[in-house]
């Protein structure tokens, strides 16, 4: 699945699944990580199919800014660039 056409939470986890057919063990890592932290904060806004909302990226990011220090630096900028580059996905409705 291509993340351009990823609107929803039930898209962006068909995305994530999909990273598994590239064989990119740090984008698997990555999505991996933050599925964990999306999961949880979506509980908040509603299903599945629920639209990616600004509100739920900002829960997202302060909780993984608050878990940094689980992960090694190296991870770090891994999971930062690969939740940025999630980040247009989100909108405002």
């Amino acid at each position: 699945m291509n993340l351009d056409k990823v609107d929803n939470l039930e898209q962006l986890f068909g995305y994530f699944d999909g990273l598994i057919e590239l064989d990119c063990d740090d984008q698997l890592f990555a999505a991996s990580y933050l599925r964990g932290f999306i999961e949880v904060a979506a509980v908040e806004y509603g299903e599945l199919d629920q639209l990616l909302v600004f509100p739920l990226y900002t829960k997202v990011d302060q909780q993984v800014i608050a878990a940094q220090s689980e992960l090694s630096e190296q991870d770090q900028v891994i999971v930062s660039a690969f939740w940025q580059s999630i980040k247009p996905r989100f909108k405002a409705y």
